[in-house]
This record gives structure tokens, C-alpha cells and sequence, in this order.
């Protein structure tokens, strides 16, 4: 396991469905949270708050650019959480194999 990752953050930050669907979308491009607002039934206060969680976990990373804030995906922490599960998942193989 990877010591300079929190996890414990990550999967916090990754724990609300809200979050965890925000991530869906920035997937695919890189977005104004503003242009998500019609995904959710949330008001612009709320997505921002959600924003800022996923933005303090290092999983989203925004960049102004004049008074629109453009978002999109850390790989970096997302590649880190692929990691952790292969690895979960070859230590479970590896037990299964041996029963």
C-alpha cells in the first residue's frame, strides 16, 4: 500500500453519492461544476461544497480561468485506488489458490 496516499481521505471524499457522481461525469471531460448542476437536484451551494471535498481529497483539481473554475479528474489519486484494489484482488486470488 502506497504510504503517501490517504486512502481513509480518499474513500471519504468518494463516499456520498452526490461525489461519487460528480467523478462519473468529470470522467469523461473536464467540466465547470456549474454545467453539472443539471445532473443533481442539489442547489449551486451544495455542488460547491461537494466540489471543494473532492477538490481537498486531491481527486478533482480546479483551475480558473477568467470567473469560470474548470474541474477534471487527479489520474494520479484514481490510478492510486486502481492499484490499491489490484492488489487487494491479487492477495485474494493468491488465498484462493492455496485452499
Amino acid at each position: 500500500m502506497n504510504q503517501e496516499i490517504d486512502y481513509v481521505v480518499l474513500f471519504k471524499a468518494l463516499a456520498d453519492e452526490t461525489r461519487l457522481k460528480m467523478v462519473h461525469i468529470l470522467a469523461k471531460e473536464e467540466k465547470c461544476p456549474c454545467h453539472m448542476l443539471k445532473a443533481f437536484d442539489i442547489s449551486q451551494p451544495t455542488l460547491s461544497y461537494h466540489t471543494k471535498i473532492l477538490c481537498d481529497a486531491g481527486i478533482v483539481e480546479g483551475k480558473r480561468q477568467g470567473a469560470v473554475m474548470e474541474c477534471r479528474i487527479n489520474e494520479e489519486k484514481i490510478r492510486a485506488l486502481k492499484i490499491l484494489f489490484d492488489e487487494l484482488y491479487e492477495t485474494i486470488e493468491t488465498r484462493t489458490n492455496q485452499e
